[in-house]
């Protein structure tokens, strides 16, 4: 993955964040008792939160509680949850210095979110108020607020980078001092990661030397102790866009169960599952995961960056890993459960979510849905980027059902989207529109090309959109919806090209392993060679693949 790809990751990632953030979706805090009687909703103590603790000084075991849940909530991205519950701490004990660190560390940045500026005078006031009550806390927890305290200043600034740099220097020498504290040692991992958000690796593949510094902390953390939540899922995210993913699947299995609580934290390992080819464990983990957030909206009912990027995540994932497996049923539903997500008032505050509208589609596609996508009405006009796709798909529909003059025209109104202002304008907002609806006309014209026996447009054109996908920046899922190279793959089949054919299923399998449609391309493909010792072992593992499928597989598109 390369280092440009990760920098539109982050941007998508921000820019995302920011929207939340500016919406006000982190419960505004101040030290004053007054502000904590304002709190529409006041923190309660979850279960299924796992068994993580850092002993602080207090006088109220209610208060560690609160403290020891606020933690778990950092380590699992909901800082607004971790807020209040550090928040909660404040009003059992308010002398407790630490549960004040806790509320200044939930409002900073992470590598999902900078940090909002309207939370600088909070986070201010609260490492302000730690560092007033520090006299009576023990010497680690004094070194824990004065590390804290370099990140945040009384002005917001422009520009975070040197304050952020300076708490990470500080977060190195205080876990260097207490080499035992392994909170310490993981929060300086994190600290250094926010530095370089989603740019972990150079382009060539290798760490930058900066990550290094985060993997070996990490892995010295884990190696300590292997149920420690927040450095098995730094570790995840460290690892998982490089060359070596499975790195962390051990860290993946360990996590999947440790906190059943808390949604994202379920949710993580399918990061790595995905990238692996644990497609069935993905779609097990996001399964869990769903119900665990939506446990815990039961439980809570205050708008947050969570419950609007977090969650809405978790059945995206499960929607991917539900696809790859074949399993119709459960991916059409997913996705539509998904679009049902993002109301049209987000889209037109926020166009980047809008990525979400098309997934119904692209799922009936997948799966050979003609009819149903053919009743599916035509999105609203200002939605351009789905109406492009609602032609797409019903090109490709009527493909499927013979009707090359009906899916010519849909190619023409598809083609109208490619130079237009507002599509153009995605690319701002992290969502690069205009190259996906360049992939969806060339795989409309292969398919077109392919039903009219235009045998060298067919290649072409398959190539084409490949070559444009393999250009799309990291996403997990990914931006398009399946690997093009499987359709490319049953065009040569269809060839009678079956050298070239597995050569394309083997590079495809190289990027997704384990895939079952890319497994059974190339058990086609070694057949038609007559290689059939190592077809029928091909075959095996693609019955393997698909095991959960309720849908045959004949070809692939």
């Amino acid at each position: 993955m390369t280092s440009q790809s990760k920098k539109l990751l982050a941007f998508y990632c921000c820019l995302v964040a920011s929207f939340f953030l500016v919406a006000n979706v982190l419960i505004p805090w101040s030290v004053s008792a007054k502000s904590s009687n304002s709190v529409k909703q006041s923190a309660v103590l979850f279960k299924n939160l796992g068994n993580h603790h850092h002993p602080i000084t207090t006088n109220s075991p209610q208060a560690q509680r609160y403290f020891d849940q606020g933690l778990i909530f950092v380590f699992g991205f909901n800082h607004a949850e971790a807020v209040r519950s550090f928040q909660e701490a404040t009003r059992l004990d308010g002398n407790c210095a630490m549960c004040y660190w806790g509320i200044a560390l939930a409002l900073g940045p992470n590598i999902n979110a900078p940090m909002n500026p309207d939370a600088v005078p909070q986070a201010y006031k609260a490492i302000q108020k730690a560092k007033h009550l520090s006299a009576h806390a023990s010497p680690s927890e004094q070194a824990y607020i004065q590390a804290l305290s370099k990140r945040y200043s009384q002005q917001v600034v422009s520009e975070r980078q040197s304050l952020d740099l300076v708490y990470a220097n500080a977060m190195g020498k205080l876990s260097n001092l207490y080499p035992e504290d392994l909170d310490a040692a993981t929060l300086f991992a994190e600290a250094m990661m926010d530095l370089m958000p989603w740019n972990y690796w150079r382009e060539d593949g290798q760490p930058k030397p900066e990550t290094l510094e985060v993997i070996d902390t990490l892995e010295s953390v884990i190696k300590r102790d292997p149920n420690h939540p927040g450095a098995l899922h730094y570790y995840i995210h460290a690892v998982e866009a490089s060359p070596t993913p499975e790195k962390a699947e051990k860290a993946a299995d360990q996590l999947r169960s440790l906190v059943p609580g808390l949604g994202h934290l379920v949710h993580m390992p399918s990061h790595i599952y995905l990238r692996i080819g644990r497609y069935h464990d993905g779609s097990i983990a996001n399964e869990h995961a769903i119900a665990a957030d939506e446990s815990y909206f039961a439980q809570s009912q205050v708008q947050s960056l969570y419950r609007g990027l977090y969650y809405p995540h978790n059945i995206h994932f499960l929607w991917q890993t539900s696809s790859i497996e074949g399993r119709r049923t459960l991916a059409i539903a997913t996705a539509r459960k998904l679009a049902a997500k993002v109301s049209l008032q987000q889209v037109r505050k926020f166009p980047l979510t809008e990525m979400f509208l098309p997934v119904p589609l692209f799922t009936l596609v997948q799966f050979s849905q003609w009819d149903e996508i053919l009743t599916e009405p035509q999105p609203t006009a200002d939605l351009q980027y789905t109406q492009a796709m609602w032609h797409y798909a019903r090109g490709m529909a009527f493909v499927a059902k013979n009707q090359l003059e009906n899916a010519i025209d849909e190619q023409v109104s598809l083609k109208k989207f490619l130079n237009n202002q507002k599509i153009a304008s995605l690319e701002a907002t992290g969502l690069p529109a205009t190259q996906l609806i360049e992939i969806a006309d060339h795989v409309l014209a292969g398919k077109i090309a392919q039903q009219s026996g235009k045998n060298e447009d067919v290649i072409a054109q398959f190539k084409a959109a490949t070559a444009i996908q393999d250009q799309l920046p990291y996403m997990e899922p990914p931006y398009w919806y399946y690997p093009v190279r499987q359709s490319l793959g049953t065009a040569l089949l269809q060839l009678g090209q079956f050298q070239e054919a597995e050569a394309i299923y083997r590079e495809d399998l190289r990027q997704h392993p384990h895939n079952g449609w890319s497994l059974f391309g190339l058990a086609k493909s070694l057949e038609a060679q007559g290689k059939k010792e190592e077809a029928a072992k091909v075959q095996k593992q693609f019955e393997e693949a698909w095991l959960e499928a309720d849908t045959n597989l004949t070809a692939r598109l």
